[in-house]
C-alpha cells in the first residue's frame, strides 16, 4: 500500500505527463492512442485522489495523522496550547456549558480583554478574537468565494465606499507644435461595501451533551455555526441581488459570451476561448484569474476537446509544496456549488480576476444562549450566532465576465 506522500507524488508525476502530452502534441497528431494515454493518466490521478481520501478518513477514525500532516498538526497543537489561547477557549467552553452565571467577574474581565473589538455588546456573548478567527478560517471551506476573493475585516459595520474610475476608453492625443492640448476630465464614481446581518438560526443542544465532559461542545457548536453561516454567506456572495443583501459575484459580473441557439445546457470549446478573451489582458495576468462554476458544469467541461481533439481540462494535485489546481485552458478552477447550473439563460461560468471581489467581515460576532422554558421542557439549551458580512465586486472595468447559456 502506498503512503499519502507517495500517492501525492504519483499525482504530480501523472499531472506533469498529461500536461506535457497536451502541450507537446501538434494539433494534427492527437490520435486515439494519445487520447487513451491521456485518459489513463487522468484515471490514475482520480484513483490516487480517492485513495488519499480513504487513507485520511481512516487516519481520522483511528486517531492517527498522515506523516505529511504532522508538521501542520504540531503547529496547530502548539498554538492551542499557548496560554492565552488555551485560556480563551476554556472561557468559551465554560460559558457554553454553564451560561452567564457560570462566569465570574474576573472571567468577564478576561473576556473583554480578548474580544475581537472594543465596541460593547448587550444580550449576548461577544466572541473572543481566537474564536472569531476559528470561525473565519472555517468559513473558507464553504463554496469557494472566500478562497479567491479579497477578504477584509473591520471593527465597525459603518457604510464603506470605494472610489472608482474606468479609464479603459481614455486615450491621449497627437497634436502639432504650438497647439494647445485638449481637456478630458476622468469620470469618478463609488461602489459600496456595506455589511448585512446573518444568523446561524437557533442551534438546540441536548443538556446531556453539555453535562458530558468528554464531549467537545466547543467544536460541536462552532461546527454548526460555520456550517450554517458559511452556506448562507457564500450563497449571497455568489448570487445576492445587491438590494437589501450583498451584491453577488454573478450579479456583478458583465456579459462575456452568450451561447448559440440550442446551448441551453451545454458550452462549446469556442465559448471558453471567447470568454477568456472577453476579459482584458491586464486582468488575465493576475494570479487570481481563473474560472468559477458549479460541479455539474465542470463535469461537462471535462468532456470538451479543442479543435484538434485534445482535452481542455487538466487535473491538478495538492499536498505538495508546488501544488497545482485543476485547470481549464491553463487557468485554475474554483468549484462553487452556489453557481447556477447550466439551463436556459443561466450565467453558468465565470472567468476573470476574482481578487477584485471583496468580502467584508465585521469582527464583532455575538453568540446567544437560551435556557427558557421552550428549551428546558425539551431538555435542551439553545444557541444563536449573529454575524455581519458584505460583498461586492469593486471594479468597473470588466474584471469578471460570464458565459450565459442560450435562452432556447
Amino acid at each position: 500500500m502506498k503512503t499519502i506522500a507517495e500517492l501525492r507524488a504519483l499525482i504530480k508525476a501523472k499531472h506533469t505527463e498529461a500536461k506535457a502530452l497536451v502541450e507537446n502534441t501538434p494539433s494534427n497528431e492527437w490520435t486515439e492512442e494519445k487520447q487513451a494515454a491521456y485518459d489513463e493518466m487522468v484515471a490514475a490521478i482520480e484513483s490516487a485522489k480517492t485513495e488519499i481520501d480513504r487513507l485520511q478518513q481512516l487516519a481520522t477514525l483511528i486517531g492517527e495523522e498522515a506523516a505529511t500532516e504532522e508538521a501542520d498538526a504540531a503547529a496547530h497543537n502548539a498554538r492551542n496550547k499557548h496560554p492565552a489561547v488555551a485560556k480563551s477557549r476554556a472561557l468559551f467552553a465554560k460559558w457554553l456549558k454553564g451560561g452567564d452565571k457560570a462566569l465570574t467577574a474576573q472571567d468577564w474581565a478576561d473576556i473583554r480583554a480578548t474580544m475581537s473589538t472594543t465596541t460593547g455588546s448587550e444580550g449576548g456573548y461577544t466572541v473572543q478574537t481566537d474564536i472569531a478567527k476559528t470561525v473565519a478560517d472555517a468559513l473558507k471551506e464553504y463554496g469557494g468565494i472566500r478562497n479567491v476573493a479579497t477578504v477584509i475585516q473591520t471593527e465597525m459595520g459603518n457604510p464603506m465606499s470605494f472610489p472608482t474610475s474606468n479609464g479603459t476608453s481614455e486615450v491621449g492625443e497627437l497634436i502639432p507644435e504650438n497647439t494647445s492640448a485638449t481637456g478630458q476630465d476622468p469620470a469618478f464614481g463609488t461602489l459600496s461595501l456595506n455589511v448585512f446581518k446573518f444568523s446561524s438560526k437557533v442551534i438546540a443542544v441536548p443538556i446531556e451533551l453539555l453535562q458530558d465532559s468528554s464531549v467537545d461542545i466547543e467544536a460541536f457548536v462552532l461546527k454548526r455555526i460555520t456550517d450554517r453561516l458559511g452556506r448562507i454567506t457564500n450563497q449571497m456572495f455568489t448570487t445576492g441581488t445587491g438590494t437589501a443583501q450583498p451584491r453577488g459575484i454573478v450579479t456583478a459580473a458583465t456579459s462575456g459570451v452568450v451561447g448559440a441557439t440550442g446551448q441551453t445546457t451545454s458550452i462549446a470549446y469556442d465559448d471558453l476561448i471567447d470568454l477568456v478573451h472577453s476579459v482584458d489582458p491586464a486582468y488575465r495576468m493576475s494570479s487570481q484569474c481563473g474560472f468559477m462554476l458549479h460541479d455539474t458544469t465542470m463535469r461537462e467541461i471535462r468532456k470538451l476537446k479543442d479543435d484538434a481533439g485534445r482535452p481542455v481540462f487538466l487535473p491538478g494535485y495538492d499536498g505538495l509544496a508546488d501544488a497545482m489546481p485543476d485547470t481549464i485552458l491553463g487557468y485554475p478552477v474554483t468549484i462553487n456549488q452556489d453557481m447556477p447550473v447550466m439551463a436556459a439563460d443561466a450565467k453558468s461560468v465565470l472567468f476573470g480576476d476574482f481578487s477584485r471581489y471583496y468580502v467584508r467581515d465585521v469582527l464583532q460576532n455575538t453568540l446567544h444562549r437560551f435556557e427558557d422554558s421552550a428549551y428546558a421542557k425539551l431538555g435542551q439549551v439553545g444557541f444563536l450566532a449573529w454575524a455581519r458580512s458584505g460583498g461586492n465586486l469593486i471594479d468597473v472595468g470588466g474584471a469578471i465576465k460570464y458565459y450565459q447559456n442560450s435562452a432556447t
